[in-house]
């Protein structure tokens, strides 16, 4: 069994405050967690190993991924390094980039795919026994969907960091709302981690809107250091709102 890459404490610090505060990993809890084989979702599965080793609770994980049948995209080598891992692996390949051509209607092909996925993972929560789904979505993340509901929506929302979904059956939490993504990056490339590059095609064949928001994040960090800490502040009452979606 391949031996768990030991995250840094600047990576397990903000998760492990992140699943304290939001009361996010219960005993007991099967937990399965969506991995695209990006940076992000390769960096959280390493810290919940770790949090699985060392947490004075007892918790399951297993992971999934699921191929949208997009062209290019190619998670097989997601498969040998979950098992090297000892992670219970789920691959769900569903013709979600062929559904869209006559279901998608109003929306961009991210946000039709995005609700596909997450109705495939909740699906397969159900059909294994898992009760909670783990994203790994990070604090930049948050920030780019806050700009764009307030932008484009008019409203004061963001990611939420720990809901349970419509149906009341499955648990979602975001154990890395207060991680950077230069954290990941940083993690990703200094362990080797096994990421698959284009591990969403159809978002980098075009700009999206969340690449614009993500630019434009850039830009004022670039003159306002604390940018992020102020957002922080700005959404973290939006976090813990109790919402299905």
């Amino acid at each position: 069994m391949k031996t768990c890459v030991s995250p840094p404490k600047a990576l397990l610090r903000p998760i492990g405050r992140a699943l304290v505060e939001h009361a996010m990993i219960h005993e007991g809890d099967r937990i399965l967690l969506g991995v695209s084989g990006g940076k992000d979702s390769l960096s959280l599965l390493h810290c919940l190993l770790h949090f699985q080793r060392h947490a004075p609770i007892s918790f399951r994980l297993g992971a999934v991924t699921v191929d949208p049948q997009v062209e290019d995209f190619d998670p097989s080598a997601l498969k040998p390094y979950l098992a090297e891992l000892g992670v219970p692996y789920f691959y769900e390949s569903h013709a979600i980039t062929e559904q869209a051509k006559t279901r998608m209607k109003n929306d961009s092909f991210c946000s039709f795919c995005s609700r596909m996925k997450r109705g495939i993972m909740y699906s397969t929560c159900r059909r294994e026994g898992y009760n909670v789904l783990a994203l790994a979505q990070h604090l930049d993340d948050l920030a780019e969907s806050f700009l764009m509901s307030a932008f484009h929506g008019g409203q004061l929302r963001t990611m939420k960091a720990n809901y349970t979904n419509r149906e009341g059956d499955v648990r979602i939490i975001r154990p890395m709302i207060y991680v950077r993504e230069r954290q990941t990056i940083d993690y990703a490339r200094q362990h080797r981690l096994p990421v698959i590059q284009d591990n969403c095609p159809a978002c980098f064949a075009k700009p999206t809107e969340r690449a614009r928001m993500k630019a434009l994040l850039q830009q004022e960090e670039s003159h306002n250091k604390h940018l992020y800490k102020s957002i922080l502040r700005a959404i973290t009452p939006l976090l813990s709102v109790k919402e299905a979606k």
